[in-house]
């Protein structure tokens, strides 16, 4: 039920009982109070001039009139309909003229509301409007001046940008001081800066069989480059549970990566390409030993990491030139493996940055066993203390217990030491080249020893050394004696590691005969 304006958007609605009935009205708030008592006459079928009363559930009157208060349909108000007493007809024409004048009254009242509203409605659409018109003036005016700008200035404004993130990085810049190869007498820093950009390389999505080939020891590392490289080592933490274990952020993961191939020099051998063979290899005996449920995450953590970080900033000449040459590192290191703890220094000065401290989630007694770890076994790679930790391990491997610290930290320390000089484990044709690299650096160092008069090993002198007799004793007398310690503890590695070092070994024996039968002396 409703009239004209029912359906305007500020209608009000009401419930009432009408003939037991409930029935429900809707009016304009702009309404008259005649007009609604002539739209409920109506529907009671009663005579306009007849009273109206309104009452609520509790008896009480209700005022009728464009404001009387909402109800609903469960509180309807009852309708009461009193008749007027008999009037003279003189009494009713007044009434009807009052009744007249009141209701023309009502209807210029309601106009001119209607009026009111209608100019409130207007002025508040012409402010939307002035609003509108000013941000697009604003936004015309600032293109204008944008696309008005010379070249000069923007070039300007880009030079004075760089100056300030060159002033910022300044501030946050990590410096350490690596060995300086090219002058024995003074050193030259070399920095490592923050980078705000967020480093990025090139996502590669692994097949099945490369993920299954990764764990083997015939991966063949010369197929890959070095953005492959960086998403195999990534694709190991995350594989092996690490990311989640020690909370790393994916981006820190990959920024930490990015920093270490950068801090690996380009030297023959000892480069990333060598970083990355040596945690591969690790990363297949964590596999083929089934060293998860052997060991902590933890732990096998701090096994890819120390294989990560193990030759940071190697510069291509062993710690016997840097004591001889009383080189920098020498000095600083008190001759004591100056190398394997400049390694240790430029990982840890790494991982002081923020940016790229994957073990940066951690508290600080977490971090601090994690460093001791990582430290123990880099220092474990100098190959002057091989026969200490070989002969240690010997020791134990019988009775070996996996949990006891000592035994564990002393197993953790020879597998670092196999994967740093596993390349003979591998297929010749993977192996062999990486011969003639480690000769490379190895002749380098030599040449230069002659030139600053300094003692020259006879296993790095290109005048003396070949390539099978650079390798037959190295194989004979220090890898297969380490690996058969190894897989007394692990049976498993036999056929996979110390077969091929045996393989490898009659290899470089029968060249070595092939090459003295073409010896001018045996001619």
């Amino acid at each position: 039920m409703g009239n004209g304006v029912s359906q305007h958007e500020n209608a009000r609605t009401i419930y009432l009982e009408m003939n037991s009935k409930i029935e429900k009205l809707k009016f304009s708030p702009y309404s008259s109070t005649g007009d609604i008592i002539l739209l409920i006459s109506t529907a009671m079928g009663v005579n306009r001039w007849n009273d109206i009363i309104l009452k609520d559930q509790s008896g009480a009157l209700v005022s009728v009139g464009p404001m009387m208060p909402i109800n609903d349909s469960s509180t309807p108000y009852k309708v009461v309909v009193v008749k007027p007493p008999h009037e003279k007809p003189e009494q009713q024409l007044d009434r009807n003229k009052q009744i007249g004048i009141t209701q023309r009254n009502e209807e210029m009242l309601k106009q001119t509301l209607n009026q009111v509203a209608d100019s409130f409605s207007r002025v508040l659409r012409l402010d939307e409007l002035k609003q509108e018109l000013n941000a697009r003036i604003t936004q015309l005016e600032r293109r204008m001046e944008a696309d008005g700008i010379k070249l000069v200035e923007i070039d300007r404004c880009k030079k004075d940008i760089s100056e300030l993130r060159d002033i910022i990085y300044d501030t946050q810049r990590v410096e350490y001081s690596p060995l300086n190869v090219d002058d024995t007498s003074s050193s030259k820093d070399r920095k490592i800066s923050i980078r705000r950009d967020i480093p990025s390389y090139p996502k590669y999505t692994l097949s099945h069989e490369t993920i299954e080939y990764l764990k083997k020891p015939t991966f063949d590392i010369w197929h890959w480059e070095s953005n492959e490289m960086l998403s195999l080592l990534e694709h190991m933490y995350h594989e092996l549970g690490l990311v989640s274990e020690f909370n790393i952020n994916p981006i820190t993961l990959k920024r930490w990566l990015l920093r270490v191939q950068e801090s690996y020099r380009n030297n023959p051998f000892h480069n990333f390409r060598h970083c990355f063979c040596v945690t591969q290899m690790m990363y297949g005996i964590i596999h083929m030993c089934k060293l998860e449920g052997k060991i902590t995450r933890h732990e096998l953590g701090v096994l890819i990491t120390a294989c990560v970080c193990h030759d940071l900033d190697h510069p291509g000449y062993n710690n016997t030139y840097q004591i001889n040459a009383r080189t920098d590192l020498a000095i600083r290191y008190n001759d004591i493996s100056p190398l394997e703890n400049h390694h240790c220094a430029v990982a840890f000065q790494i991982f002081s940055n923020p940016e790229t401290n994957i073990f940066g989630n951690l508290d600080s007694d977490k971090f601090k066993l994690i460093r001791q770890s990582i430290i123990m076994l880099i220092l474990a790679t100098d190959m002057a203390r091989h026969s200490e930790i070989l002969e240690a391990f010997k020791t134990k491997v019988d009775k070996f217990d996996f949990q006891n610290e000592d035994h564990l930290n002393s197993l953790k320390m020879v597998m670092i030491k196999c994967c740093d000089i596993s390349n003979e484990v591998r297929p010749m044709e993977i192996s062999e080249p990486w011969v003639d690299c480690l000769l490379e650096e190895y002749f380098n160092q030599s040449d230069r020893e002659k030139s600053e008069g300094l003692p020259v090993a006879p296993f790095m002198d290109r005048d003396k050394v070949t390539k099978p007799t650079a390798q037959i004793g190295f194989i004979k007398f220090v890898l297969i004696p380490m690996f058969e310690c190894l897989v007394n503890l692990f049976p498993q590695l036999e056929d996979a590691m110390l077969n091929p070092l045996r393989d490898a070994r009659d290899h470089y024996e029968d060249m070595k005969k092939k090459q003295e039968a073409n010896s001018p002396d045996n001619k």
